[in-house]
């Protein structure tokens, strides 16, 4: 084990999260033999194999398991060091590892571009992912921050809201429903649906508003990307309830319609959670307190009315 490097772990902890060498490699900014030859040296130094291979994917071992929950902890106190570091030299750089649910794609990137206007020499890198993927990814120190929809419970983090985040349910341009003025929820209790994945946050609101007024319409589909769902809803495949910041284009334009529906648009908030156990290097730091500052400011420039949560629920 003496002949185990960082740079090997690092290889290691990339492949494991990917199950791939391929994407490791891309996120590494290295070529794919590298990070093959950095796997095999580790389990040579391990004596036990990491990974079953199987053609281009790849799968940890039960010995791998165990020793990924090892490498973690190494990076994430090597990770706690430089922080350290960095607040004893100031801010002049740094890394920050971000985390977002993928309804955030539609606004999340612009804010990350106005702050490396402002800090060029911080080193950002994005990941992307549903809730509980993301809970998941703080919990292992994969990312230093995430911006979700809902407070995770399951976590000692700090939720600091920072803008209002409205949901609603979407059908394409021209049906019934749109028709209708101020229509009950009970009006789409036969509808079919179009879904999010399971973990999905907006997965969790549209069954928190159907539980409110005891629904259940049928589900058709399950999808796990906001784009897919937004072209089965115009081709008529059913109905879907969706961020309207993943929609506020296609509501623009005619494509898509909000039917007026009592109760909403659901209006909830937009997070950026971290950890409370680990204290935040100066680069983290100045994004929390940018996204803090601006992201407010950002969603309402983007978006209009529905970027502070209070669109007409029949644009």
């Amino acid at each position: 084990m003496r002949r185990v490097s960082l740079r090997q772990l690092r290889a290691f902890s990339e492949a494991a999260r990917t199950q791939s060498f391929a994407r490791a490699a891309s996120a590494l900014h290295v070529t794919q033999p590298a990070v093959s030859m950095q796997i095999r040296e580790l389990e040579s130094a391990v004596g036990l194999p990491l990974f079953e291979r199987s053609g281009r994917a790849v799968r940890l071992t039960t010995s791998g398991e165990y020793f990924l929950v090892y490498t973690r902890r190494i990076l994430a106190t090597l990770k706690e060091a430089e922080d350290t570091i960095a607040r004893l030299r100031g801010l002049k750089g740094g890394r920050v590892s971000i985390g977002m649910v993928g309804t955030a794609e539609h606004f999340l990137p612009r804010l990350l571009a106005s702050f490396r206007s402002e800090h060029p020499a911080i080193e950002t890198r994005l990941t992307v992912g549903n809730r509980e993927q993301l809970v998941r990814a703080l919990h292992d120190n994969e990312v230093d921050l995430a911006v979700m929809g809902r407070a995770p419970r399951e976590l000692a983090a700090r939720s600091e809201p920072f803008a209002m985040h409205p949901l609603a349910i979407i059908a394409p341009a021209g049906h019934a429903l749109s028709r209708g003025r101020r229509l009950s929820p009970e009006a789409v209790k036969d509808e079919p649906f179009i879904v999010r994945e399971a973990g999905s946050g907006t997965r969790a609101a549209m069954e928190e508003f159907f539980a409110a007024h005891h629904l259940a319409p049928p589900v058709t589909m399950e999808m796990s990307g906001n784009e897919t769902i937004k072209q089965a809803v115009r081709a008529g495949m059913g109905l879907a309830f969706l961020s309207l910041h993943t929609v506020a284009n296609e509501l623009r334009r005619g494509e898509l319609c909000a039917p007026d529906i009592r109760g909403l648009p659901l209006v909830r908030r937009w997070h950026i959670v971290g950890l409370t156990a680990r204290p935040l290097s100066p680069a983290v730091e100045a994004f929390r307190y940018f996204v803090l500052e601006e992201g407010e400011k950002l969603l309402a420039g983007l978006f209009g009315k529905a970027g502070a949560g209070n669109m007409p629920a029949h644009a």
